[in-house]
């Protein structure tokens, strides 16, 4: 039985790719662009002696830049992500990201493979682009998970701050200082907006448009109903906070009870390609005597469009809306 590690080197390739465009991401932003950061990042950049109008200058930038530039090659594709994930990268530099990981995944499948010139640019080609939206998604996903989880507590130390009298931009002041990202930049800007003569309530509604964030639109709301009719903020917001936190752990209730289909759904729509990988590991010449055969390629292509259809559908089962 002969042995190739061909397919391993592929996998292990798309892996470095993603690696490595998160290495240029934190070189160029440094450490305070990460979630993970102790101190959120526009408290970072005011540290460091940026005046407030250039932070708020800087994030605006960074939140609104995605959307204009859907109109470049294969930008559509990741534009909603990179909206959401509130990447740094200018739409032109996660291009030319694209296009480096490009040309260091063909470098590699050259130097570690023997495949032909045109399987390699394609593959290159594929590994480039889908490991920058994966990356892009990872981020996307990630960030907003973070900001629903951060929402009820922000929105219940408003209301201490409103309850001990402080205005609700000082109270959204309050919360940018407080608490870590992503919610603190997103509020900080809303608080520096606010500062320079911007509606809150708009303020609120447009990063709730622009994050797709249901519960950011009930704050919206709430904070514009209460500008126009009056009323007792802190127990408006007070209710508000009750109702997201129910959700929120409706929504982990849901998650917990359809874990078990979705990992038998992700484990079926991936199995299949799993085996491929380690049929060609451990039985290089497994399809040799068939390979030649006019009805090969065919058959490929059933087969892929079956296993297309196959996640598609398995996603579709497992996607359960509340």
């Amino acid at each position: 039985m002969q042995l190739s590690i061909e397919p391993l080197i592929y996998i292990g390739i798309f892996v470095g790719v993603i690696m490595l465009v998160n290495g240029i991401y934190l070189m160029v932003f440094g450490k305070s662009i990460s979630l993970n950061a102790r101190v959120n990042r526009r408290l970072s950049m005011l540290e460091k002696g940026t005046t407030r109008e250039d932070v708020l200058a800087t994030l605006r930038k960074e939140m609104d830049q995605h959307k204009g530039s859907i109109s470049l090659p294969f930008y559509a594709i990741i534009a909603d992500k990179a909206q959401k994930a509130n990447i740094a990268f200018t739409p032109k530099q996660l291009m030319m990201v694209m296009a480096g990981v490009t040309v260091f995944a063909f470098l590699l499948l050259s130097i570690l493979t023997t495949a032909s010139l045109p399987i390699r640019l394609l593959v290159s080609v594929a590994m480039g682009v889908g490991g920058v939206y994966y990356w892009v998604h990872s981020k996307a996903k990630k960030r907003i998970a973070l900001l629903e989880e951060q929402l009820p507590d922000a929105v219940e130390l408003m209301v201490r701050s409103l309850r001990v009298g402080h205005p609700f931009v000082s109270a959204i002041n309050t919360v940018s200082r407080e608490m870590s990202d992503p919610i603190a930049s997103e509020l900080g800007v809303i608080s520096d907006e606010a500062a320079y003569g911007r509606d809150v309530a708009e303020s609120i509604q447009s990063m709730a448009d622009r994050l797709s964030i249901q519960d950011l639109r009930f704050l919206a709301v709430a904070v514009g109903i209460q500008q126009t009719s009056g009323g007792n903020l802190a127990e408006i917001l007070q209710g508000l906070a009750d109702v997201i936190r129910a959700r929120f752990k409706l929504f982990r209730k849901v998650k917990a009870i359809t874990a078990e289909a979705k990992w038998s759904g992700n484990f079926l729509s991936v199995f299949p390609l799993l085996a491929l990988v380690g049929i060609n590991v451990m039985q290089p010449d497994y399809y040799a005597e068939v390979i030649d055969t006019p009805v090969f390629i065919p058959a490929c292509a059933v087969v892929a469009v079956m296993l297309g259809l196959n996640m598609v559908i398995m996603r579709m089962l497992v996607n359960i809306k509340v």
